[in-house]
């Protein structure tokens, strides 16, 4: 079934207003994480809610260095000569940055497991921290899918089952000439979906 068109216009209600900003928000952030992955795109956003609220994704290296490279960028008077000696030197920078970024992780997973001496700074904290929010938010929505495809399933069988009641139903009535059967009772107690999740 097609899903209708969305109007576009102000939701009212805040509540849906702030439901849809969060996962709106975080499709966006994923769709440019995406991006980047796949075509090896640099790419900087600034969100900004409702409240003021900042959200920010610097896909490589750090948003600073992405305004600072756009900025030379936007400039755009360079000879060709500087072009290529500014290439050469942001080639070196990203590979100087990823380099950082790894190391970032990795001091982020030994700090997490208890195996890092020391401690972070806060701005590697910082970092790390929005690497993880954004493996929560994958891991999170993957998880919904799944349970959504389930309910979907369990739905589909559930109206299978009710056909299959009412065919067999209207059988006994034809062959049998009564009416109004009552519903079996079974000795044995169904099992709850809770019940299933407590053992």
């Amino acid at each position: 079934m097609a899903r209708g068109k969305i109007q576009l216009k102000r939701i009212e209600n805040p509540v849906h207003r702030q439901v849809t900003f969060c996962k709106r928000r975080a499709g966006l952030l994923k769709k440019a994480k995406e991006l980047s992955v796949l075509c090896d795109a640099e790419i900087g956003m600034f969100i900004f809610s409702a409240q003021g609220k900042l959200y920010d994704l610097a896909t490589k290296g750090t948003m600073q260095s992405l305004i600072e490279k756009y900025m030379k960028c936007s400039s755009g008077d360079q000879a060709d000569d500087e072009a290529k000696e500014t290439q050469i030197l942001d080639t070196k920078e990203e590979i100087n940055m990823l380099k950082n970024e790894i190391e970032l992780l990795q001091n982020g997973l030994r700090y997490m497991l208890g195996g890092g001496a020391g401690t972070m700074k806060l701005d590697e904290l910082h970092v790390f921290e929005k690497h993880l929010e954004f493996w929560i938010y994958h891991i999170r929505s993957t998880k919904m899918e799944i349970m959504f495809q389930e309910i979907q399933l369990l739905q589909n069988k559930e109206g299978i089952l009710k056909a299959a009641n009412n065919y067999l139903q209207e059988m006994i009535e034809d062959q049998t000439g009564i009416t109004n059967i009552a519903p079996m009772i079974t000795p044995y107690p169904l099992t709850t979906q809770n019940e299933i999740f407590q053992t």
